[in-house]
């Protein structure tokens, strides 16, 4: 029996030392250039870069240089740096943003590099996605058609929530996680990349949850969440078609839920047959 326990034993400390190995081998290191003044910006910058057992930054002040560690099979140096500049701070790799330059508090504004005309114009390509090239823009819609297999498989959990279907909303919601799961957010233009990146967790979170049972009153729980989410997302990517932002005063016990809806008509997913007309559009996304 004690032979037993140290054999379990052993292997168990194996398994963690082999587990630990391969974690460190995807660990890689890179050091970047990035422009700041202060400790605000230092902190201003590491909370930009660093992303939970994913991508830590330290930022040196003086000579204003970051060590960049990350997760080789989770993210990129470049896509570190990018999150950096979206917040305000040129780096070697992307410029920052002119309006979200000028908008860091003065003590932050530090000197930015000088930038020709081809420099800015192809900032704007790299931060954007307005590629000049034909692969590029192809790529671009790509993405656009990705947010749109999003929107249209949200559609389909709010559809079976109307006809109060749990189990096909339990069903149309796997789908729908599957296509949130493969949205490449690098490659969204910046202000949606901003948004999604906010609002991922929290909509993978609520998809599982609806996925999770088959009782419509409780997936409309997730359904209010996961809509409020979809909302900050899609009102910055906008859509080919109106998207019609709609309000239930009456749902959630009487604080109200929103949805979205490509009809003008009420539908409502929180009350289905018992109270399908009760609601209004409260905006037009176009």
């Amino acid at each position: 029996m004690k032979n037993s326990i140290n054999i379990l034993m052993v292997i168990s400390v194996l398994l963690s030392f082999i587990a630990s190995n391969a974690q460190t081998k995807n660990f890689k290191s890179a050091s970047v250039k990035i422009y700041g003044n202060c400790a605000m910006c230092g902190k201003a910058i590491e909370k930009a870069g660093n992303l939970s057992n994913e991508a830590n930054v330290d930022w040196n002040k003086d000579t204003k240089m970051a060590i960049i560690s990350f997760d080789s099979l989770a993210t990129s140096k470049e896509e570190i740096v990018k999150r950096i500049a979206l917040a305000g701070y040129d780096n070697d790799i992307f410029f920052a943003p002119d309006d979200t330059y000028a908008n860091l508090p003065e003590c932050c504004q530090y000197e930015r590099a000088k930038k020709d005309a081809h420099n800015r114009q192809m900032h704007k390509m790299i931060m954007t996605g307005d590629h000049m090239q034909h692969g590029a823009i192809a790529q671009e819609n790509q993405n656009k058609n990705t947010l749109a297999a999003v929107l249209e498989h949200y559609f389909s959990v709010k559809d079976a929530l109307v006809n109060t279907d749990g189990s096909l909303a339990s069903n149309k919601a796997e789908i729908l996680l599957n296509s949130v799961s493969g949205v490449e957010m690098d490659k969204l233009p910046m202000e949606v990349h901003m948004a999604w990146m906010k609002v991922l967790q929290d909509l993978k979170q609520d998809i599982g949850n609806i996925m999770a049972t088959k009782n419509a009153d409780k997936q409309r729980v997730y359904f209010k969440s996961l809509s409020k989410n979809m909302f900050e997302v899609i009102k910055v990517s906008k859509s080919e078609t109106p998207v019609y932002y709609q309000f239930c005063p009456m749902a959630d016990g009487g604080k109200g839920g929103s949805w979205l809806s490509l009809e003008e008509v009420i539908k409502n997913p929180y009350y289905g047959s018992q109270m399908l007309s009760c609601g209004k559009i409260v905006e037009t996304i176009k």
